[in-house]
């Protein structure tokens, strides 16, 4: 449970929602091995994990890590999970998912910031607006300039 003073040292949340495509899930290889070293090395601290089942008529089944067999090194993150996800959450998170698919719902504190963002928090500031840049777009960028620089030579 978190208490006042965990709250007020609290780093930044973020989430993210992973699919895959009918029959291709796979929790427990690379995936669980990459976050299992981002938890032991104290980066972050996982808070939920969802995973998503949509049938090809639309029906959206949500289950909690602990319904999943065979955790392997996620047994470790799932003894310490919160249920932070309320059922308008699935419910939007569903809206995006392709029907016969399942996804993976994660929500994280980002540990790294957490002395940043206290600080923040404690000189009076708050925060206004954060984002993220998808991959593809920095790498879509990216070639584009070696574009641009291969044309101008």
């Amino acid at each position: 449970m978190m208490t006042e003073a965990s709250l007020d040292e609290l780093g930044p949340v973020d989430y993210l929602v992973v699919e895959f495509p009918a029959g291709a899930s796979n929790f427990t290889g690379q995936m669980a091995t990459a976050l299992a070293e981002l938890v032991k090395s104290g980066t972050i601290r996982v808070i939920d994990v969802l995973i998503l089942t949509k049938d090809s008529d639309g029906t959206v089944e949500a289950s909690e890590l602990s319904d999943v067999g065979g955790l392997g090194e996620l047994e470790v993150i799932e003894a310490e999970l919160g249920e932070l996800l309320a059922e308008e959450d699935v419910e939007h998170l569903a809206a995006a998912m392709e029907p016969g698919s399942t996804a993976g719902v994660l929500i994280w504190e980002n540990l790294w910031a957490a002395p940043f963002a206290s600080a923040v928090r404690h000189s009076g500031g708050q925060l206004i607006a954060n984002g993220r840049i998808p991959i593809q777009a920095i790498i879509a960028s990216i070639e584009a300039d070696v574009a641009n620089e291969t044309v101008g030579d």
